[in-house]
């Protein structure tokens, strides 16, 4: 929609301006939008005005801490079943304990869940829900709990 300027209106629009209208007000009268009234203004090179919005600095929000997700440390004793690499076979938990490389890193050895990597106990470490899905129960621990029982 082009709006025709004609230079009554380009005079009145710089007297509105120079009185301080706002530009809301200064479209009203002239029966245009805000907007078309600051790219006017623009155009015509005419003085920028202090903003209306508050520029002062904004405080932070408090907000109030929340408090962190607990959950059970899931221990997983350590036993004889511990196993170096060379005595890891199917169907034992792959759960690294120590530094790879040195002489005293094992793997856990417990016997893991079927189609797992993992014992009950490194499952339920290793498989853990993401935040957003901690409303609902995890699948794994339902298959933990009825495969421990």
């Amino acid at each position: 929609m082009a709006i025709d300027w004609t230079t009554d209106r380009i005079k009145t629009l710089m007297a509105l301006w120079a009185e301080g209208i706002s530009t809301l007000e200064i479209g009203r009268r002239l029966g245009v939008t805000k907007n078309s009234i600051v790219g006017k203004v623009h155009r015509l090179g005419l003085p920028k005005r202090q903003s209306p919005i508050n520029s002062s600095p904004r405080t932070p929000r408090v907000t109030k801490p929340t408090a962190p997700i607990r959950t059970r440390p899931q221990t997983v004793p350590i036993s004889a079943n511990m196993v170096k690499m060379e005595k890891l076979t199917l169907g034992m938990c792959k759960w690294p304990e120590g530094e790879p490389g040195h002489e005293d890193f094992r793997f856990c050895g417990q016997p893991a869940i079927e189609g797992k990597p993992y014992c009950a106990g490194h499952c339920a470490r290793a498989y853990v829900k993401s935040t957003r899905d901690r409303g609902q129960k995890p699948q794994i621990a339902t298959r933990i709990s009825s495969r421990v029982a």
